[in-house]
């Protein structure tokens, strides 16, 4: 494995730092602080290609490979996870699902507003009784002459109130178990379909989560993603992108850890020395390294695998369980280095911790991720008989 990046990904890591350090930190308070979610800033990433790195040029993107994704995911996760999710909500979840399983009329019609900014996805697959159990969703997809009828509710969904389309996962066949999924573009503008915006979240508060309810909403034959029981391995896919980002975003947070604590630490002075000359601190400073370290090697490895076509699930959820509990733990630590000043928004470390916290839920949680790990070691899915991937 060559640890050297290229000169294409160091320039896109630099830019990609740029473009955070401009058009994202001078707001991100503020924006914490209203839970408010900036469109205009997402209309931005569009602009500079940070929507879509991975997918085809034809479409809009950028055909970057994993590792120039995740360098810019990692950049923007170190200003604000917030602003990190939409880049992979629209790349990883909603982009490289259209890509992989669209018709060539669907792709020409999402994928170039989705890379631009211009329209925005969501990923619609969490209800509120299902979460890591997928093959049981409630939402119900039925079959008409002019079409399909879906109704049902999703939850927890990023982006909902603000996307223009949905990626909505349904049932056909409640019988057929993971067999009866499908997964329909679904336009948020139908009649039938709403959204609720969801508050009073411990972080990620800037981002738009909602709530989705679906009414009897009508949609025709063209806007089936993939097959009928492709669903499934339609969300699988889609997730398996979607854990790689997450992962290099949790990178970006404790390079934040470390670059805020590291100049705290050298600023503040205490018994007439600065923080930084207690042993204990530099210890702190130094875990806070290691984790951050390790995390960027795993990462890299799944990069690799994914830009080679390699098998990588487990190496994913490797990285994407390691990254996530790590990116919590240094978050805590920063917020010990800078004492009762990293409890308040004065510095960054309280938001690292709060917007830390959700990465181990989200995109699979930690336990589902150790059985996908253990099912790769021994051969013996320990999901079964939840689900026979």
């Amino acid at each position: 494995m060559d640890f050297n990046l290229t000169g294409e990904q160091k320039l896109i890591a630099e830019t990609a730092r740029e473009f955070a350090d401009r058009e994202i930190l001078p707001r991100v308070r503020e924006n914490d602080r209203a839970e408010r979610f900036d469109r205009e800033l997402a209309r931005k990433l569009g602009e500079v290609g940070f929507l879509g790195p991975i997918l085809d040029e034809a479409y809009g993107g950028r055909n970057l490979d994993y590792i120039g994704y995740g360098l810019i995911v990692g950049e923007i996760g170190r200003a604000d996870s917030s602003v990190r999710t939409v880049v992979s909500v629209q790349t990883s979840l909603v982009g490289s699902a259209i890509e992989k399983w669209a018709t060539e009329e669907q792709k020409q019609r999402w994928l170039p507003r989705l890379c631009s900014g211009e329209g925005l996805g969501c990923f619609g697959l969490t209800e509120p009784d299902t979460g890591s159990d997928a093959a049981n969703l409630r939402t119900r997809a039925t079959k008409t002459d002019s079409g399909w009828t879906i109704s049902g509710q999703k939850m927890w969904i990023s982006l909902g109130n603000a996307a223009e389309f949905a990626l909505i996962f349904a049932q056909t066949d409640p019988g057929k178990k993971h067999k009866g999924l499908a997964c329909f573009i679904v336009p948020t503008a139908s009649e039938g379909f709403t959204s609720q915006e969801i508050h009073g979240k411990l972080g990620l508060r800037s981002s738009d989560t909602a709530e989705l309810s679906l009414d009897a909403v009508e949609v025709g034959d063209d806007a089936l993603l993939g097959a009928v029981g492709d669903g499934f391995k339609v969300a699988m896919s889609a997730l398996e992108s979607g854990r790689y980002s997450v992962a290099a975003g949790c990178v970006g947070i404790m390079d934040g850890c470390v670059e805020a604590s590291v100049t705290y630490a050298k600023e503040r002075q205490q018994f007439g020395v600065p923080l930084a000359r207690f042993q204990l601190v530099q210890e702190m400073i130094a875990d806070m390294i290691l984790k951050r370290d390790a995390s960027r090697m795993l990462v890299y490895r799944a990069g690799l695998l994914k830009d080679e076509g390699k098998p990588n699930a487990t190496e994913t959820s490797v990285a994407k369980v390691y990254a996530t509990e790590a990116a919590v733990e240094c978050a805590n630590l920063a917020i010990q280095v800078h004492g009762g000043s990293g409890y308040v928004d004065d510095y960054p470390v309280e938001r690292y911790l709060r917007d830390a916290r959700v990465t181990t839920l989200y995109e699979g949680t930690s336990q589902i991720q150790k059985l996908i790990i253990g099912r790769a070691a021994t051969g013996i899915n320990a999901m079964t008989p939840m689900v026979e991937a």
